[in-house]
Formats: C-alpha cells, sequence, structure tokens
C-alpha cells in the first residue's frame, strides 16, 4: 500500500509493480486506473485517509491474495488531485489469469464500499463534502459502538 500526497505517477507505479510481478513469475498482471474526471464543475477532487485502518484493510487483503497466490498492489493520493490526474491504483496479480480478473473486481469494489477514504470535491476553490457519492463504512462511527455495546450487554 502506498499513500503519496500528489497525484499518483501512473507510469511509475504500475511499471514498478509490473517489474516485482515479473520476478514472481506471475503470468497475469491486471491494473486499475482511478482518473478524476471533470462533472459538476469541479475543478479536482480531495481526500482524507485514515491510515491505521487502512493498512488494516489491505493487510487483509493481502493476506486473502496469497492463500490464492496471488498479491494485491495498492497506490492512493491524500489530498487535492486535479481533473485528468490520478488518484487511485489497484493491482492484482496471480500466476493465472482467471484470479486476478476475479480479485481485481472484488477489491476495487470493496474498496469503494470499505476504505476509510473520504472524498471532497473542490468547486471554486471549495472544499465540499461529497456526500452523494459516498459509501457508509460498516460498524463506523459512535453509534455503531454503542450498537455493538448493546448486543454485548444483552448477550
Amino acid at each position: 500500500m502506498e499513500l503519496y500526497n500528489s497525484p499518483l505517477n501512473v507510469e511509475e507505479i504500475t511499471n514498478r509493480w509490473y517489474k516485482e510481478v515479473l520476478m514472481l513469475n506471475y503470468g497475469a498482471f491486471i491494473t486499475f486506473v482511478g482518473t478524476v474526471r471533470q462533472e459538476k464543475g469541479i475543478e479536482a477532487l480531495s481526500f482524507d485517509i485514515y491510515e491505521p485502518i487502512l493498512q488494516n484493510w489491505f493487510d487483509k487483503w493481502q493476506t486473502r491474495a496469497k492463500e490464492m497466490n496471488a498479491k494485491v498492489f495498492m497506490a492512493h493520493s491524500i489530498g487535492d488531485v486535479a481533473v485528468n490526474k490520478s488518484s487511485y491504483i489497484s493491482a492484482v496479480a496471480s500466476p493465472k489469469r482467471r484470479v486476478a480478473l476475479e480479485l481485481i473486481d472484488e477489491f476495487v469494489e470493496d474498496f469503494k464500499a470499505n476504505a476509510p477514504i473520504w472524498k471532497y470535491d473542490i468547486v471554486n476553490g471549495e472544499r465540499i463534502y461529497a456526500k452523494d457519492r459516498s459509501t457508509p463504512m460498516k460498524e463506523a462511527g459512535i453509534l455503531a459502538k454503542v450498537s455493538k455495546w448493546s448486543v454485548l450487554k444483552n448477550q
């Protein structure tokens, strides 16, 4: 897992990962690159990340991939990323294509649903939380802890 305080250099990152994949003698290397697109007048997106939870999330994925004789890679930007620049890259490598194809889809979807990353639109220089494009994290926030405690207390 790699975090950058800038837009991502897609060529450098993916080429470096590809060299690692060659050393592993894997036959499949599938990448996904997320690019900030121009819509609704945004100038950029801005990202906040809670690194300890993100690292834990990524480590679980790495363990899962290893059990399938595969490896996952991920890079994400922190802070502002302008339109037409990359903020997210992920990849999966494995000896055979089927494992990599299935894992990249699951990894990217789980990332969108569960990674502790908060997205903001930059419009006219103002940072606005992108609530309409955000997914609530499972068991996140103080109320989740209260309800968990209530369940445990009542058992």
